[in-house]
């Protein structure tokens, strides 16, 4: 069964729900409406007891080139409370797929940036082609990883975190595996076929006690969300500053920028 999205394609046979990210033209990149329809998306399949295992993936030759200049320019000029509302708003696309109580996996493709790798890390797991460079540049941008530092921290730690995301440092697929980013390396051609074979384990197990294991895993292994709380009031603060400012404006005018700390 297929049904057809403005970004997104969903296919469910044999208990397999196949979630393609369809906006190839745009890089695959993430705006309102690919986190509005994921939201969507992903409350059908939590209500859907066929589906047992959730395989991520993109079209084209780039997984996500991340969060969409459109979305992050809007922020400028807004009034804080609202932009603590929208983003806070924005975010709950993120927590409700990576709450859904069925194993999702992740197949990487080509270049993984910023949004797009925090919504690779909202799954629980994550097959990577060797083509596969990962990166966090929005330290570049005047701007925090505003979707998910706590996600990339627990599962590199802090040590490598800070390495990609204070740096904005590229990192390439046999480096994410030795830091732990990603579960496996594959040639690009064998990425669907090795994908597919990791979430056919998951058809042989009871999908609720999979389910279960996977609440206890994540609630178990933090009880709050303060931390996101804390990357919107930190963001918050940098909304007003000169840096800001600068970062998105010489992105439009395709100029270096000229930071000066204030």
């Amino acid at each position: 069964m297929r049904t057809s999205y403005q970004h997104w394609i969903l296919d469910i046979n044999n208990h397999l729900a196949t979630l393609t990210f369809n906006r190839p033209e745009k890089k695959n990149r993430i705006d309102l409406t690919t986190l509005e329809e994921l939201g969507k998306i992903t409350e059908a399949l939590s209500k859907n007891p066929d589906v047992w295992v959730v395989v991520l993936k993109a079209n084209g030759n780039c997984f996500s080139a991340g969060v969409d200049i459109s979305l992050i320019g809007s922020m400028v000029g807004q009034e804080l409370e609202t932009y603590r509302k929208n983003l806070a708003y924005t975010l709950s696309f993120f927590d409700l797929f990576e709450a859904l109580e069925k194993p999702t996996i992740a197949a990487l493709n080509g270049p993984v940036i910023g949004g797009g790798m925090i919504m690779a890390l909202c799954c629980d797991f994550r097959i990577a082609a060797e083509d596969v460079v990962v990166e966090l540049p929005e330290v570049k941008r005047s701007i925090g990883v505003i979707m998910g530092t706590q996600r990339i921290t627990r599962v590199i730690g802090v040590a490598h975190t800070k390495e990609m995301v204070m740096l904005g440092k590229k990192v390439g697929a046999e480096k994410a595996l030795q830091i732990g980013l990603v579960n496996q390396v594959v040639p690009l051609e064998k990425l669907e076929a090795e994908t597919m074979a990791f979430a056919q384990q998951f058809l042989d197990l009871p999908p609720l006690a999979v389910g279960v294991c996977k609440r206890i895993i994540n609630e178990g292994e933090y009880l709050e969300r303060a931390g996101q709380d804390m990357e919107i009031e930190a963001q918050a603060e940098i909304l007003q500053t000169h840096d800001f400012k600068e970062a998105i404006a010489s992105f439009f005018e395709k100029r270096k920028p000229e930071f000066k700390g204030k």
